[in-house]
């Protein structure tokens, strides 16, 4: 891993750290309801679990223990977080100020960023096609959870998986359109990773 790699890592940290910090102080400034059901709110969405896992991958790079697997899994979950928020979410509402600031932070900065430095940067060659399979079980897991939430509290992050607005069976074809989604971008991302040259 060259110093490089190491720099950006850290620079990449601080930006998604800060991205997640200031969603998490706006939110607890607007939420209702007691601290531990907003934090809960907030870590609800996959945005914020993508954005801080870019953060903990990046830490990881910046000290020198990243392993390929969790940076080609950073790379696709903060992919599909930008693809899906400006595909379907970005035009559902008009944030200003501090919230425009963090909402372009968390969908557009830092997935753009970091899925640079993942293909300029990263030791390549080192994924194997397994990996994809194995990038769907947090996603399987997480909109299990946000279902099941749901369900128990009438809360939905994402308007796409709202069962009591949609119904379970349209709710079930937009997961699995999401997990195709999930299937397909894993796929590509370790087909460019076998394609691109290997580093030091």
């Amino acid at each position: 891993m060259n110093a490089a790699d190491r720099i950006v890592g850290g620079l990449l940290a601080l930006l998604a750290g800060v991205a997640v910090v200031l969603q998490l102080v706006l939110i607890l400034q607007t939420g209702e309801g007691s601290t531990a059901a907003i934090v809960l709110r907030f870590v609800s969405f996959f945005t914020i679990l993508s954005n801080m896992l870019v953060a903990g991958v990046c830490v990881a790079v910046a000290t020198g223990h990243a392993r390929p697997r969790w940076r080609g899994a950073a790379a696709l979950y903060i992919t599909v977080t930008g693809a899906i928020y400006s595909i379907i979410l970005a035009s559902l509402w008009s944030p200003t100020g501090a919230q425009k600031v963090a909402d372009e932070l968390l969908h557009h900065a830092v997935p753009v960023a970091y899925v640079l430095a993942w293909l300029v940067l990263a030791p390549h060659r080192r994924l194997a096609w397994g990996d994809a399979l194995r990038w769907l079980v947090f996603p399987a897991v997480y909109l299990g959870w946000t279902v099941a939430r749901g369900a128990a509290t009438g809360e939905y992050p994402y308007p796409f998986v709202d069962v009591g607005r949609l119904g379970a069976a349209q709710v079930a074809l937009n997961c699995l359109g999401i997990g195709v989604l999930f299937a397909v971008l894993g796929l590509v991302l370790v087909a460019v990773d076998r394609a691109l040259p290997a580093r030091a």
